[in-house]
């Protein structure tokens, strides 16, 4: 049996991933948890053979849950199963070590084959994502840029975001001028809303 864990903040769709999961002879889910920072000790008490991570979960996101995974459980294959088809999140999981990266919308049967695959030792990718990430490319923002619109995304000012970096006041602004420019944006907050949909945050 392979022992799979499910780590979705909705608990009808973690509900019914779960029952479609068992339908198959092979599967068995062994644990469920509804928050990012819930996912590794979970991993720990149940020693699940993958862990099918949501992207957006409070209590960290399934990138960063695949990445602390990675360390605290490091025969637990990250599976990236998520709404959210952008190619940045799909570089930002294989970064992680993630070993596949699925949308929802799949059926449950191509699910149960990529969990399968993952065992065997192979990287499972959702195609049309995968081709997608090769056209757009990646992130052209810098890992300070990218911090800094992370921290504009609800607004805050200058002096904010100074303050949470540990930056000075014209460094946050050269790193969201530099980043404005790059997203193509007219403001921070735009830039903000641009890299998320591109998922280079």
């Amino acid at each position: 049996m392979i022992r799979v864990l499910i780590a979705e903040d909705q608990t009808l769709v973690r509900g019914a991933l779960r029952a479609l999961l068992e339908l198959e002879e092979d599967l068995e889910v062994v644990a469920e948890v509804g928050r990012g920072d819930a996912v590794v000790d979970a991993a720990r008490e149940h020693r699940p053979d993958v862990a099918l991570l949501d992207i957006e979960m409070p209590g960290g996101d399934g990138i960063e849950a695949a990445r602390a995974l990675a360390t605290a459980v490091p025969g637990c294959r990250a599976v990236i199963l998520t709404t959210f088809g952008r190619p940045g999140f799909l570089r930002r999981a294989m970064e992680v070590g993630a070993a596949g990266f699925l949308v929802k919308d799949a059926p449950v049967a191509e699910l149960a084959r990529g969990i399968r695959a993952v065992m065997t030792g192979e990287r499972v990718i959702d195609r049309e994502l995968a081709a997608a990430a090769l056209a757009i490319g990646a992130t052209p923002l810098s890992a300070r840029e990218a911090d800094v619109l992370r921290a504009a995304v609800d607004g805050a000012t200058v002096a904010d975001i100074a303050g949470r970096l540990f930056l000075s006041e014209g460094t946050v602004r050269n790193y969201l001028s530099s980043a404005i420019g790059k997203t193509g944006a007219r403001t921070r907050v735009e830039a903000a809303r641009v890299a998320a949909e591109k998922g280079w945050l």
